[in-house]
């Protein structure tokens, strides 16, 4: 039997979106108005106790008023997970899927697939976690990959795909983990990847887009920033060390259709400003990257794209317009690349 063909996307027709952790100052409809009145097509919702939280009583109301203003503003939606102390005063992120008692965490993932099936998400998207210090490697395998069974079940029955991410410094950190994870469960129709574009740059082996087109088929959500080789911190467009137009030309190749959301979650100081240049810049670099471009798919520096970012051209900066030199440990160690603090979803 022949695999249908995908097909090809001008990269012009990209949907893009923007995090609502990057906008965490915000009221929740406030920030989708700015969104929305800026021209971004979608948010990236992460649920946390002021943006949509998934504990609070009359939930439903909540999410249906959610649903009423997302569809008044013309804006798609993709659920994220990462909040930071939802579950935890205390702990970030605490308990994962991996700790001596995830019951808290599978609950909220549970929440969260039926609040995004309420909502009409294109995906809901987690992580592994890091692994407790306490926790055997072996054993933190088992639980992550029982959990991700309960997560599967109820994602499956509210109808709708899961984005499991890659996230530096976690158990699973890269695209060779979650091809792993995903075999270990058995192939579910529904277990997608979340790609997120800057920690591609930041750890795998080989260029950005080659990665977009390693996990095509699988593609259900995408996050983009930029950033630095071995360094896991979002960067604003122009800051970093990426080279877009050949990303998105991947994007459109692979013929994904989903949003294609800013993540800089440590923004929110200036949310409406960083906003509004993050999509200037990645309408430029979809132009440079379009068939119909003039000067074919340019460079940052060729196209004038960098100068719209926060950092401007960098004449001395490092693309991965050429295959990496460097590359991490392997899939649970998330330290021989890193340098500096973790930065992982929800800003750190």
């Amino acid at each position: 039997m022949t695999t249908p063909r995908r097909t090809t996307l001008d990269p012009g027709t990209l949907r893009f979106g923007y995090g609502t952790n990057g906008f965490a100052n915000h009221r929740l409809s406030d920030a989708l108005a700015v969104l929305a009145d800026l021209g971004y097509q979608g948010v990236a919702l992460t649920l946390d106790h002021d943006h949509l939280d998934p504990f609070t009583p009359g939930l439903a109301r909540r999410v249906a008023a959610v649903r009423r203003r997302l569809d008044a503003l013309g804006l798609a939606v993709v659920i994220e997970t990462g909040a930071r102390y939802l579950l935890d005063p205390w702990h970030k992120h605490a308990p994962t899927l991996l700790h001596d008692d995830p019951a808290l965490r599978i609950d909220f993932l549970r929440r969260a697939a039926r609040i995004g099936a309420d909502l009409g998400a294109e995906a809901v998207s987690f992580w592994a976690g890091v692994r407790p210090p306490e926790v055997p490697a072996a054993l933190a395998w088992q639980r992550l990959v029982a959990g991700c069974a309960a997560v599967c079940v109820e994602a499956e029955a509210a109808g709708v795909p899961l984005g499991f991410e890659p996230e530096p410094g976690m158990l699973v950190e890269d695209i060779a983990g979650w091809f792993r994870l995903r075999e270990a469960l058995g192939a579910p129709p529904g277990f997608g990847i979340t790609l997120d574009i800057g920690h591609c740059r930041c750890l795998e082996p080989q260029p950005v887009p080659d990665c977009v087109t390693a996990v095509a088929e699988h593609l259900v959500n995408v996050q983009i920033d930029d950033m630095r080789r071995g360094v896991h911190e979002h960067l604003e467009f122009g800051a970093g060390e990426i080279d877009f137009p050949p990303v998105l030309l991947a994007l459109a190749a692979a013929g994904y259709r989903g949003l294609v959301a800013v993540e800089l979650p440590r923004h929110s100081h200036a949310a409406p400003a960083v906003a509004a240049r993050s999509l200037d810049f990645l309408r430029a670099a979809a132009r440079a990257a379009s068939p119909t471009a003039t000067t074919g798919v340019a460079t940052p520096a060729a196209s004038g794209v960098a100068a719209t970012g926060a950092a401007g051209p960098d004449q001395h900066r490092t693309t991965d317009s050429a295959p990496l030199l460097c590359s991490h440990g392997g899939n649970t160690s998330g330290s021989s690349v890193l340098r500096g603090g973790l930065q992982s979803k929800g800003g750190g």
